[in-house]
């Protein structure tokens, strides 16, 4: 008799620890690899979204002055306003009288005391222009803040004499956002940038603001270079509508002012 029971199953026994460790070496550096990829990814992403936000929507600025106090604070030695302006609002209607702005300086005589924020490095300049993009750098402009006081085809004056304070087509303007006592008492002769009087500075003879510009001035109307000042360049003060970067919407910092920005309506 055959006892032979045909061909059967063998079990081998393996040591596969060399293999277990050796995939245990691959399936760490894989790992890390993995991470490095989702943290590109991530970051990629949150980039993306820092541009588009800060090109298209909204973007943070730091008041440079104390022109607009006490509406914003800005001054040397101080914790200035960090504000948030809306970038988008202005690509659907026309600015205001009562918004607050930033815009770019429109020409020269707005730029006496501006330095650029730009390294004299050639690199390090562009590396800061690229982080601009994102707002991890301010811009390389002259960045200015102040509120509409009228617009195109309206005509601005102010007479110190009859009292009025400053006037638009006529009549004159509800500024409750102008705090009297920071305004100084005489008047200067300074272009009207300072000084006292129901003007807070020289007289403005009648001045007709043009089509696609804005006449501007500083809440605190005795301490602000604004359209008044600047009457002898290109623009005769005012400021094109499109050297406006947004309207101001809040003070993001310090926290203890955090609060969105009014845009009363001076013409009533």
């Amino acid at each position: 008799m055959d006892d032979s029971t045909g061909d059967e199953p063998k079990f081998v026994i393996r040591d596969d620890s060399d293999d277990a460790a050796d995939d245990g070496g691959d399936s760490t550096g894989s790992g890390w690899s993995r991470i490095a990829k989702e943290v590109a990814i991530v970051v990629a992403i949150v980039l993306a979204l820092m541009f588009v936000f800060t090109q298209f929507f909204f973007r943070q600025y730091v008041v440079p002055s104390e022109s607009m106090e006490s509406t914003l604070h800005g001054c040397d030695g101080c914790t200035n306003d960090r504000i948030v302006i809306d970038k988008m609002v202005y690509r659907f209607s026309d600015p205001k009288p009562g918004d607050v702005i930033v815009f770019k300086a429109p020409s020269e005589s707005w730029d006496d005391v501006w330095q650029s924020p730009r390294s004299s490095n050639a690199v390090v300049h562009k590396v800061q222009d690229v982080l601009s993009w994102f707002a991890l750098q301010p811009p390389d402009e002259n960045n200015l803040v102040k509120r509409v006081i009228a617009t195109g085809g309206q005509t601005v004056e102010c007479h110190n004499a009859d009292g009025k304070g400053v006037t638009v087509d006529g009549k004159p303007l509800d500024e409750p956002y102008i705090d009297k006592d920071l305004q100084v008492d005489t008047s200067t002769e300074t272009d009207g940038a300072l000084g006292g009087g129901s003007c807070y500075g020289n007289d403005i003879e009648p001045f007709k603001v043009p089509d696609g510009n804005v006449w501007v001035m500083g809440d605190n109307r005795s301490n602000s270079s604004d359209s008044r000042a600047h009457q002898r360049d290109e623009y005769h003060g005012t400021v094109p509508i499109s050297d406006i970067r947004g309207k101001v919407r809040f003070i993001m910092y310090p926290f203890s002012r955090i609060g969105g920005v009014g845009d009363h309506d001076p013409q009533g």
